[in-house]
């Protein structure tokens, strides 16, 4: 027996098909171990020797695995045709060894697609593993490793509240950080632009003023009102014919197939797809044999693949469509990985694949790489130059004819942050004509900040620099989301506080670490180590070497001179000079403090000199920082009944009322939803009087109350609970709505009651069973009626398709244990017989450990 080993179940279960009875094919899902997140998983001194360790959540899959291998004559490893996928192959042949379940024949098989051919031509091409790439990947891992557990703990003791630094991951972050501060010191200048509406033939085009009293007109030249209005009263009052009509041609040729990185680029441009979305389609995809594999920086096709691609297109299209010889194209990514083919489908008959967003990525990919094979479109771009009688006036209209669409016919590729291309028709005008001047205007407008980066325009920036991999860009840009460095807005990255913080610590104590240049140098290293150019262990040395000191460095100095520090490196954004050139630091509430960075248990925050007789205080870099001033406790004012003070003040978790000292003090969390927004002395009384006993239950005599928990507004009796629907109601609801909510409450949460389902996806592509998306304990699953699988949190419920579903299923299916025959029904409660007795030598039965359900 020969024994495959794959990553996914639904990668084994395509291979299986193609391999004969001799085979076995087992998944590994994923990783099986990993470098423990605990000091000392990589030791400097001792050569960088690593200690791995297994996966929790793998040690049944290991052992089938171990199972297997010992019954089988030969393993084959056949995971993904890249560096992960070699480690993958390389643990799982380490692990098997040390649980002496090795065969003693091992091969290594590698195939750019799912396909039959494709697998079938592996097989009979086994080879060792690349010991090359496992060593890259060691650096690699190891080098992240030391980077985050050597700089984070310095980011924990020197800067609180700051949650974590990376290799790649602050470097992406500064490139976020420093697009912020393009666009805050930004100054816009103010232009003015004049433009004719004429009209020939009966067709309007547009012409704008390119001369003017002799002098060419830049886009900054009239900078002033007044000047426009001369200007547009000279355009008006001039007749302008035809100087002169240029016509140019021009060829367009069509973009490469795609790579990781400008698939990940165009699925957010066309789709508005996430990196992380955009790569698990892809994933799935490529497990379905659909396209070539996903993580490449190759744009070539293979040879076959080009002459299937033109033969789709003569089929499609006329022979014009169909360049004469094949194209060929290199890759201008610096850097380029391991050479792959470039993504493409595994047969172009077929344009069609899935529904929902596999639909939709597929033909992306589809028309990308039929397209990069399609002849080049021809256009005719057309200037008209426009002179009044004195000569001293010019006016310019440009636009474009397709002549021929060429590849344009199928597909266009977008752009992050497009211009007028001068795209637009003119109609056909020759040298001394007089076209009609019907209106004309002058406009103002102001320059603007270069654009916040998109996830394509960031892919596209690191991949330019060469800093990190493709393949690597999706979990890198989802740390900096899930850390709250960033946040997203209209599909545009912000900085928040706490990234811009943590990015002006590292750019003012390890520079070179956060550097371009630096990070991408070493990202050539790692490349000449996967090329068998350098040594692993010379190129940590040669990183640790340095690094090591600086953070011990850091280490050394004083909270208080770090916050000073950074003070000063953050002054322009913290305290920005102001229009009427007051003093940007002074105090807004004493008048004569200094403000100034500080830092606290919680974080950095921004405080007046004069404390502790001036309380102002600010927050930054932390929660709350920018909902605006905290001015320090505020007393809203008196209880009505006790005569004490209210006071309204700020702690770790939020803002918060009190009433009272010491032990005796009563507190009380500020919602969110405050009907006015704001709180007032009467809320403050409300909520400090919580509980509410609405009243006695009519059925039980229990008392009902209403009160604010850690998961909002409820109701309580009995032990039983019901939610309410916002803090407003814990003091309007009555005793009938409170019974009927808790009754509710009670049906819909039941053991064995049913609930309803969020959202039903539809019938299951091979089961038929019908999927549903269900709220559960621990949060939202899908399941098919007998298996469930948890939402991982990269799923956006709204965003769940059909077969995302029904791929989690299916990998939670096959994950989960073999189903056993039927038992015997369960026992009555045993009597008080003595047992009978036992056959001569029986053996006790194994008692059987109960097994963890997943929701």
């Amino acid at each position: 027996m020969q024994l495959v080993i794959v990553e996914s179940p639904a990668k084994a279960k395509t291979i299986e098909k193609y391999l004969g009875g001799d085979f076995h094919v087992l998944a590994s899902y994923g990783h099986i171990r990993d470098l423990p997140a605990k000091d000392g998983s990589v030791d400097p001194d001792n050569g960088f020797a690593m200690s791995w360790e297994n996966y929790g959540d793998k040690g049944k899959q290991l052992k089938a695995i171990a199972d297997e291998a010992k019954k089988a004559d030969r393993l084959i490893l056949a995971t993904d045709p890249d560096r992960e996928g070699e480690a993958i192959s390389w643990h799982v042949q380490e692990v098997l060894r040390a649980k002496k379940a090795l065969p003693q024949k091992v091969d290594r098989v590698t195939f750019n697609a799912i396909t039959k051919q494709a697998v079938t031509e592996a097989m009979a091409q086994p080879r060792a593993l690349d010991e090359d790439l496992i060593d890259a990947y060691r650096a690699r891992r190891a080098l992240d490793y030391l980077v985050g557990f050597t700089l984070s703990p310095v980011l924990w003791r020197k800067l609180p509240g700051a949650k974590s630094a990376g290799r790649v991951q602050s470097v992406a972050l500064r490139l976020v950080v420093e697009r912020e501060r393009e666009i805050e010191s930004f100054v816009p200048q103010e232009y003015w632009s004049v433009a004719a509406e004429m009209e020939q033939d009966g067709q309007a085009f547009t012409a704008r003023l390119v001369r003017w009293k002799g002098e060419k007109i830049e886009r900054l030249t009239i900078g002033r009102e007044g000047d426009a209005m001369a200007a547009k009263a000279d355009v008006e009052a001039g007749r302008f014919t035809i100087d002169k009509v240029e016509t140019k041609p021009v060829s367009r040729n069509p973009p490469a197939p795609f790579t990781t990185s400008t698939l990940q680029q165009e699925a957010a441009r066309k789709l508005g797809f996430s990196a992380s979305h955009t790569m698990r389609i892809a994933q799935q995809l490529y497990e379905d044999g659909a396209i070539t594999y996903m993580r490449t920086d190759g744009v070539q096709m293979d040879g076959s693949a080009i002459s299937a691609a033109r033969r789709a297109i003569a089929e499609r299209y006329d022979g014009g469509y169909l360049p004469e010889k094949p194209r060929q194209y290199q890759t201008k990514a610096k850097n380029a990985q391991e050479a792959h083919e470039a993504i493409r489908p595994t047969e172009f008959g077929r344009d069609k694949v899935g529904s929902g967003d596999h639909a939709r990525l597929y033909d992306l990919i589809f028309k990308r790489a039929l397209a990069s094979q399609m002849a080049s479109a021809r256009l005719e771009r057309t200037t008209v130059d426009l002179v009044d009688g004195t000569g001293q006036h010019a006016l310019r209209a440009t636009g474009q004819v397709v002549i021929f669409p060429g590849f344009l016919a199928l597909y266009e590729e977008g752009r992050d942050d497009s211009e007028d291309d001068d795209s637009k028709l003119l109609p056909r005008m020759s040298e001394g004509d007089a076209p009609a001047k019907k209106k004309v205007t002058a406009e103002q407008h102001f320059t603007q900040p270069p654009p916040r980066y998109s996830e394509a325009s960031l892919v596209k920036k690191l991949e330019e620099l060469g800093i990190g991999r493709p393949s690597t860009y999706a979990s890198t840009l989802q740390v900096l989301k899930d850390r709250d460095y960033v946040r997203i807005e209209k599909n545009r990255f912000f900085a928040e506080e706490s990234g811009r913080l943590v990015t002006a610590f590292l750019e003012r104590f390890f520079e070179r670490y956060v550097s371009y240049d630096f990070t991408a140098g070493l990202e050539d290293e790692l490349d000449e180590i996967s090329g068998g150019r350098a040594q692993w262990q010379a190129v940590l040395e040669a990183f640790w070497r340095d690094f090591k000191p600086k953070t011990a460095e850091v280490m050394e100095q004083k909270p208080s001179d770090i916050t000073a520090a950074l003070d000063k490196f953050l002054e322009p954004m913290l305290f920005p000079p102001k229009a009427d050139g007051s003093n940007p630091r002074a105090c807004p509430l004493c008048g004569d403090g200094q403000l100034s960075l500080r830092g606290g248990r919680f974080g950095a925050f921004i405080a007046c000199s004069n404390y502790p007789e001036c309380k102002y205080t600010r927050k930054f870099g932390q929660p709350g920082g920018k909902e605006g001033e905290d001015t320090g406790p505020e007393v809203l004012g008196q209880h009505p009944e006790t005569g004490q003070d209210i006071v309204k003040k700020s702690g770790r978790f939020g803002p918060y009322i009190e009433m009272g000292e010491g032990k005796e003090a009563k507190r009380g969390s500020i919602p969110k939803d405050l009907p006015d927004g704001e709180m007032t002395l009467d809320w403050a009384v409300k909520l400090l009087s919580l509980p509410r006993e609405v009243g006695l239950h009519p059925e039980t005599g229990l008392p009902i109350v209403a009160n604010i928990g850690r998961f909002g507004p409820y109701l309580l009796h009995d032990g039983k609970y019901g939610k309410l629907s916002g803090t407003a109601e814990i003091f309007e609801i009555g005793m009938n709505s409170a019974v009927v909510r808790l009754a509710e409450a009670a049906n819909r949460g039941g053991r064995g009651a049913a609930r309803e389902p969020l959202k039903v996806l539809g019938k299951h592509p091979r089961t038929e069973a019908e999927i549903r998306l269900m709220e559960g304990r621990y949060g939202a699953y899908v399941t098919d009626g007998t298996t469930n699988a948890t939402l991982p949190k990269t799923v956006a419920q709204d965003q769940l398709t059909l077969e995302e579903a029904a791929q989690l299923i299916d990998a939670r299916a096959a994950a989960a244990p073999a189903k056993k025959g039927k038992t015997a029904p369960a026992k009555k409660a045993a009597s008080k017989k003595a047992p009978a007795k036992k056959p001569a030598g029986a053996k006790k039965p194994a008692t059987k450990k109960p097994t963890a359900s997943v929701d």
